[in-house]
C-alpha cells in the first residue's frame, strides 16, 4: 500500500469542539492507515472553524446549522480517495479500527456493492449488535485508558444490517445513488434512507464488522437540533417503516455468518401494516420547522471551501 490516504473521512460537526478534537486525535493516533479528514463546520462560533483551519483539514463551512445531509454532500467534491467514510464528531476510534474494514473491502475484489460499518461501544446501547459499556459521556469524563484496556474483550462477530456511522462505501456507489437525501434535513432517517437507495442499486452486504470498534458518546448534536420526523418521511417514501426495512430486508443484528434472507410472507405483512400506518400519517407534517426557513440559495452561498 502506498502512503496515499485510504479513506476520505467525512465529519459533520456543530459546535462540538471538545468532541471533534478527541475524534480527530483518535483517527490520527489509532488508525492503521493514513486517511484524509474532511470536516463540515456548521456555525463554528465556538472556535471550531478556527481550529479546523489551524489543523490544516479540508473543510466546508456554513454560518448556520444545515444538518447532516447537506454537509455530507458538500464534502463529496473535496475527497481524493475511492472510499467515503462517515464518522460522527462525538466518536472515538479505537486502535486499528480501520484495518478490519479495509480487509473486508479487499476481500470484495472489484465488487463495489457493499456497505461496511464499525461496531459501536456506547453507554446504554440499544442495538443488539452494539456493546453497552460506559466509559464517560463527555471528553472531560472520558476514561480512555480503561476503554483501551477493555477493548480486547469487546470483539463481536460480524453482523447484518449496518446503517449507522462509522460507515464506509465506495464513492462510485455514493455517486450512483446521489449521496444523502436532503429532504431528510437536518438528518433523522437519512441513514436508513441511504441504505434503501443502495439496496435498490444492488447492494446486499450491509455488514457491521465486529473487530472494528468505536466508542460513541451518544447523540450530542441530535439532542440540540429541531428534528425532522424521519420515520414518517421514510414510510411515505419507501412504503415500509424503518423498523420493517431493517428487520425484513437487512436482517439487522443477525450474525453475518448466516445468509441474508427475506421472508416473503413477513414482508407482505409488514407492507400491509406500513400501508395502514402511512394512511394514519396523512395529516402529519414530518418536516422540521426550520427546514424551509432558509432563503433560497443561502445554504450553498454560505458554504466556503478551503
Amino acid at each position: 500500500m502506498t502512503d496515499a490516504p485510504l479513506f476520505s473521512i467525512f465529519i459533520p460537526t456543530w459546535n462540538n469542539l471538545p468532541f471533534l478534537k478527541l475524534c480527530v486525535e483518535s483517527i490520527r493516533r489509532n488508525s492503521a492507515y493514513r486517511h484524509e479528514i474532511l470536516v463540515f463546520v456548521n456555525d463554528g462560533s465556538d472556535g471550531t472553524l478556527e481550529w479546523v483551519r489551524e489543523q490544516g483539514l479540508k473543510y466546508r463551512h456554513s454560518p448556520h446549522n444545515v444538518g447532516v445531509c447537506w454537509a455530507m454532500n458538500a464534502l463529496r467534491p473535496l475527497m481524493s480517495t475511492e472510499y467515503v467514510a462517515f464518522v460522527n464528531d462525538d466518536m472515538y476510534m479505537l486502535p486499528g479500527w480501520d484495518k478490519p474494514l479495509w480487509e473486508s473491502i479487499s476481500r470484495c475484489g472489484g465488487n463495489r456493492r457493499w456497505f461496511f460499518a464499525s461496531t459501536i461501544i456506547e453507554p446504554d446501547a440499544r442495538d443488539r449488535s452494539y456493546i453497552s459499556a460506559d466509559f464517560g459521556r463527555t471528553p472531560e469524563e472520558f476514561s480512555e485508558q480503561a476503554l483501551l484496556e477493555a477493548a480486547p474483550s469487546f470483539n463481536r462477530a460480524d453482523w447484518h444490517g449496518a446503517s449507522k456511522p462509522p460507515t464506509v462505501v465506495h464513492r462510485d456507489m455514493w455517486d450512483l445513488v446521489g449521496g444523502y437525501s436532503i429532504e431528510y434535513s437536518p438528518g433523522l432517517g437519512s441513514d436508513p434512507d441511504f441504505n434503501a437507495k443502495l439496496w435498490l442499486a444492488g447492494v446486499r452486504d450491509f455488514i457491521g464488522i465486529g473487530s472494528s470498534l468505536v466508542y460513541h458518546f451518544k447523540s450530542v448534536s441530535v439532542d440540540r437540533v429541531v428534528k425532522n420526523d424521519g420515520n414518517i418521511q421514510f414510510l411515505r417514501k419507501w412504503g415500509l417503516t424503518i423498523r420493517a426495512f431493517r428487520q425484513t430486508m437487512l436482517n439487522t443484528d443477525e450474525p453475518a455468518s448466516e445468509p441474508l434472507r427475506t421472508d416473503s410472507r413477513k414482508l407482505r405483512n409488514e407492507k400491509l401494516r406500513s400501508a395502514i400506518k402511512k394512511l394514519l400519517t396523512v395529516w402529519k407534517n414530518p418536516d422540521a420547522p426550520t427546514l424551509w426557513d432558509s432563503k433560497p440559495g443561502d445554504i450553498t452561498a454560505s458554504v466556503d471551501k478551503k
